[in-house]
């Protein structure tokens, strides 16, 4: 209950969770596939819209452009809640919530990629240690 009136009390929580959310929603792979291969990422190799996918239906350049902006998007979610200066437990919200985006992006009608890049994206803001072990 406590997590509630915390949320209640910051309308700036509410919206940096939202917007965590929809950060890790947004398709890197499918996007970057999609716009400058031509093709739909989701329906070549392992139908993953992740790293490893598109560096081997794309190429190197085009998986490391996705890795980047993936991780990126993870980091760019905790740091605004940090800049925000949240109560921990709403920071712990944004790390679940911008994985959770990825996996079940909202933009591709609830399913996503692995999670992998954009989990070391928040580990990496998060807590650096949890990042390197």
């Amino acid at each position: 209950m406590e997590t509630l009136n915390i949320l209640f009390e910051s309308p700036i929580g509410i919206i940096i969770l939202i917007a965590s959310y929809l950060l890790g929603s947004i398709p890197f792979g499918f996007l970057i596939a999609k716009i400058f291969l031509g093709y739909d990422i989701r329906t070549v190799g392992s139908g993953n819209i992740g790293m490893t996918n598109m560096v081997r239906t794309g190429g190197k350049i085009p998986g490391i452009a996705t890795f980047i902006l993936d991780v990126g998007k993870g980091c760019l979610a905790v740091l605004l809640a940090k800049l925000a200066q949240l109560p921990e437990i709403l920071i712990i919200l944004t790390v679940l919530l911008a994985v959770f985006g990825h996996t079940t992006s909202i933009f591709l009608k609830f399913k996503g990629g692995k999670g992998v890049a954009t989990t070391a994206g928040v580990l990496l803001v998060f807590n650096i240690n949890m990042f390197l072990a």
